[in-house]
């Protein structure tokens, strides 16, 4: 029998009781034993639950069972959950985790703890909800080379924008009712402001290149300044405006990652992922593009995602599973922002007599448009340096920059 632990009895905590025991049965047919949750940590009671015997308080009463091999951690936050985890493998016991925070900031210590000790340190839960993307990176991508990968990484942004589109509301508007349909916090910075996703995209730069990025080093703009205005002439413009998460490889072997709002040309499959539903595009030397789509949040799409790792490693041992081997990055691993070359949408509060001197300016000017007092156009490439500075030459106040993707 294979004695498990959940550390959380969240949302997705509660979600991974819920699929252990409903698909108990097929589970322990994939994995040829059965399994049995022994512990479910929590500060609270849980007497309305049919799994609240289970629930103990004191997490040395897990860490020092030896018959619980496997611990599912969905706690949240960095402290305790990382120093939790740290302790489960270093007795030799495997972790799964949902907690993207820990897996983006410790990540590269805890594979290493993991690999150390002969045991699995495994997140396919951390990126993307119930879309499988950390997996299909580690093996079914393994003989490509990773050149680049951009998604939408949170629900939460995605659905705002799309409302901003569909109703033709305003971000606070949108945000509130996001607020009481649950799928924005009630203080909703980490989402909004682009922070969320910025954890997410580090694990996937780590998973494409081998480095762990410093999450506090990823340069991060969020939503609150998109306008219905920004929407609209987006729309008209042949484009949407989602929340784009974007690591690359530069020519010079540097990582870069960021995340801002991006202009996504209709074409791209990535524009037609709306509301609370994730995309995720990765571009291969050999396979071209391949895109991951699904619900990147929910109790138990995220719990789907946690339990497929606990069947991988009740399946497997730690050596067949082949972990990623990560180094943490050093500051001259990271492209610089200021390199970055790409188009942007600019709107300029200036009249329509100033397109001449901007062209002089910004050389090529697509799709110009002069609508109430707003002065328009997509600008040719440019590195983040220069479309800054040609700006400031403008000498008009900006009124958006938006990058194209």
């Amino acid at each position: 029998m294979i004695q498990v632990a959940i550390l959380g009895f969240g949302v997705v905590g509660g979600g991974t009781a819920e699929v252990l025991t409903q698909n108990k049965a097929l589970i322990e047919k994939k994995v040829g034993d059965s399994v049995n949750i022994k512990y479910i940590l929590d500060l609270r009671e849980f007497p309305n639950s049919p799994l609240g015997h289970l629930v103990v308080h004191d997490f040395n009463t897990i860490l020092s069972d030896p018959e619980v091999s496997l611990v599912a951690e969905m706690m949240g936050g960095a402290h305790p959950a990382y120093d939790f985890t740290r302790a489960c493998l270093e007795a030799g016991k495997s972790v799964v985790t949902s907690n993207k925070e820990v897996v983006a900031t410790f990540g590269t210590e805890l594979l290493e703890i993991a690999a150390a000790h002969g045991v699995s340190y495994m997140f396919e839960a951390s990126v993307g909800g119930g879309i499988p993307i950390i997996r299909p990176m580690r093996v079914d991508l393994a003989s490509n080379r990773i050149e680049s990968v951009s998604g939408i990484l949170n629900g939460t942004t995605n659905y705002i924008l799309t409302k901003m589109v569909t109703e033709g509301a305003s971000f606070e508007t949108v945000l509130k009712d996001a607020q009481k349909k649950g799928y924005a916090e009630a203080n909703p910075a980490a989402d909004v402001e682009g922070l969320d996703a910025a954890r997410k995209i580090v694990i996937l730069a780590a998973m494409a290149f081998g480095k762990r990025l410093d999450p506090n080093a990823i340069p991060c703009e969020g939503i609150t300044k998109i306008t219905t205005a920004d929407t609209d002439l987006a729309r008209e413009l042949g484009y949407a405006v989602k929340l784009i998460g974007h690591t690359e490889k530069s020519i010079d072997g540097r990582i870069l990652a960021m995340v801002s709002p991006r202009l996504v040309p209709i074409s791209n499959p990535i524009s037609g992922v709306n509301d609370v539903f994730n995309g995720i595009l990765v571009k291969a030397n050999m396979v071209g593009e391949v895109m991951f789509y699904g619900p990147g949040a929910g109790k138990l799409p995220t719990a789907s995602a946690v339990v497929a790792d606990m069947v991988d490693i009740m399946g497997h041992d730690a050596a067949s599973l082949r972990a990623p081997v990560w180094t943490d990055a050093a500051p001259e691993d990271m492209a610089d922002i200021n390199a970055y070359v790409c188009r942007s949408l600019v709107v300029l509060d200036a009249p329509a007599a100033a397109a001449d001197k901007l062209a002089a300016i910004f050389g090529e000017l697509n799709v110009l448009r002069h609508t109430e007092g707003r002065l328009s156009f997509i600008s040719a490439e440019l590195t983040e340096s220069e479309v800054c500075e040609k700006i400031a030459l403008a000498g008009y106040p900006l009124v958006s920059r938006i990058r194209l993707l």
